[in-house]
């Protein structure tokens, strides 16, 4: 799809979005213009299929890829929920704390089941019990799809239940101030009530890390509208509540403080009809184009301008020899065996060269065109 094409129809899908969690129902003159099978695909690209299939069906508008997309997420969410509800109950029986993050609760907060989809969820574990809960999860009828790497374990149950168990919330090769300042994020947690061993941030903290997560996806590879609308639905839940010289202090520590004030400024713009200024409209065109989980040409350009100061050459050579707060997240076993490193370079290049051939190809053909 051609980028006028798809700005266009991501317009379009961004009007629909915000009928859809205010509960208004679209103009009959935008309805008339819809282009659905591209809308769908530009819907699906930021996982916003089932929000605007509400949209349209509140506009008497039936279209059986959309109503499919919905449905499955009303399913998936209501799967996820009773998966998640097992998995707790058995930390707790374990007695190992956790504190269920990000989507798994936002999604409560959207107008209706489903309206929010769901690609997996994710819980924050003691991490001193990580091999004991791959054994929990296994236990439970799990299948592990990566251990031991990063800051999170994966685990998938057919047929769409997908968990990341997190030992941290952040590993020492994110950008920023993330990991030093939630390294010890238990001492930010509030016990839950109604539990033995459930957490939960205060909304403030919450909020806070919500914007350190989309944050760390935005100066990556980008990050697609729905993040916008996470923002809007937390904002116009607890917005008035907060105690937002709080919150500023903590973003000055993070150093976010214009992404948080842009993001919001942005989000409440967008879904309350609001027009926006030049730079707001180049600001959102960033998150329409980057899609959910953002793209190889951002991250190219993001890490060339961030990382190596522009110049090709030292961004070639850090891909290569890559720093040590990478190779303590992503490969341990050579951060252990520090005097094994090289070896760590010399299998990097290869398994670019004969395993990710047309993605590395990809990346230098993008960093080539900088």
């Amino acid at each position: 799809m051609e980028k006028a094409e798809y700005r266009k129809n991501a317009s379009d899908m961004i009007y629909l979005t915000a009928c859809a969690i205010n509960g208004k129902t679209p103009k009959q003159e935008r309805i008339d213009n819809l282009d659905l099978p591209a809308l769908f695909e530009v819907c699906q690209n930021h996982i916003l299929t089932a929000c605007t299939a509400y949209a349209l069906e509140s506009a008497g508008v039936k279209d059986n890829d959309f109503t499919q997309a919905k449905e499955k997420s009303i399913r998936k969410n209501i799967l996820l929920d009773a998966e998640r509800s097992r998995i707790l109950k058995r930390l707790e029986s374990e007695r190992i704390w956790y504190m269920p993050l990000k989507g798994s609760l936002l999604k409560d907060w959207y107008p209706k089941l489903g309206m929010r989809q769901m690609s997996d969820n994710d819980i924050l574990c003691d991490g001193s019990f990580r091999a004991q809960i791959k054994d929990i999860m296994i236990d439970m009828g799990f299948t592990c799809e990566h251990f031991g790497v990063g800051n999170d374990d994966a685990y998938f149950k057919q047929p769409v239940c997908n968990f990341e168990m997190h030992n941290e919330l952040f590993n020492v090769a994110n950008i920023g101030r993330f990991h030093e300042y939630y390294e010890n994020v238990k001492d930010k947690l509030i016990k839950d009530e109604n539990n033995e061993f459930g957490y939960h941030f205060t909304d403030e903290d919450y909020y806070i890390y919500i914007i350190s997560h989309e944050y760390k996806h935005f100066a990556l590879g980008g990050t697609g509208v729905r993040s916008l609308v996470d923002t809007y639905i937390y904002l116009r839940k607890f917005g008035n509540s907060l105690d937002w010289n709080y919150i500023s202090d903590e973003l000055e520590k993070l150093d976010i403080v214009d992404y948080e004030r842009n993001n919001r400024e942005l989000a409440m713009k967008v879904f309350t009809f609001k027009p926006l200024t030049p730079e707001e409209k180049k600001l959102l065109d960033y998150y329409v184009l980057s899609g959910t989980y953002g793209n190889e040409s951002n991250m190219v350009n993001n890490k060339l301008q961030r990382d190596a100061g522009g110049s090709k050459f030292r961004y070639i050579f850090m891909r290569v020899f890559i720093p040590m707060n990478k190779i303590q997240a992503w490969y341990p076993f050579f951060y252990e065996h520090k005097w094994l490193i090289p070896v760590l370079w010399i299998y990097r290049i290869f398994k670019g060269i004969f395993a990710k051939r047309k993605q590395l190809f990809g990346e230098f053909k993008r960093l080539l065109k900088k």
